[in-house]
């Protein structure tokens, strides 16, 4: 990120050719593939929940625990992911490639812990801790927007690489 060469207006490819072969054998690249859309499914069907509860009162225990579900599922994901990013990168977070994404997940994670924490300490009222909850998920969507623009650029790179090659 700040020590990334730019030449004639380009940015510095995403993955070099050592990081690329590097993340296409890593077997966390395949668990981040499965997690990620796994993630997103609980944090719909939790939305749903949440705001029916919001807009009914009833469901309390139910949003509560797909909440509590998508907490430990982001747990999951960012600690594979950390692994991953060591194995291609060479550190476990704030790799240049993804330094903003890695910066905004610790906003995510600050958000849903803080949730995990009122919830477990009885502080706030469920609508509060909920309002929390649903802080980390728009945060939560802001930082897959990242994510998925990031998987976007790789392929687009990938594309233009093998397209030279050829």
């Amino acid at each position: 990120m700040f020590d990334e060469p730019i030449k004639a207006g380009r940015r510095a490819p995403l993955y070099t050719a050592e990081q690329r072969a590097r993340r296409d054998s890593s077997p966390w690249t395949l668990v981040q593939g499965v997690l990620a859309p796994l993630q997103f499914l609980v944090f719909a069907v939790s939305v749903f929940l949440v705001i029916r509860y919001l807009m009914t009162g009833e469901g309390l225990a139910i949003a509560t625990a797909s909440i509590v579900l998508k907490t430990f599922v982001l747990y999951a994901i960012m600690v594979t992911g950390a692994i991953w990013e060591k194995d291609v990168f060479g550190k476990y977070l704030f790799a240049d490639a993804f330094f903003w994404e890695d910066a905004f997940s610790m906003i995510v994670i600050a958000l849903h812990t803080f949730y995990l924490v009122m919830l477990l300490g009885g502080i706030g009222s469920p609508v509060l801790q909920l309002t929390v909850a649903l802080a980390g998920y728009a945060a939560y969507v802001i930082n897959a927007a990242q994510f998925i623009w990031k998987l976007r650029l790789a392929r687009l790179e990938t594309a233009h690489t093998q397209g030279a090659a050829a």
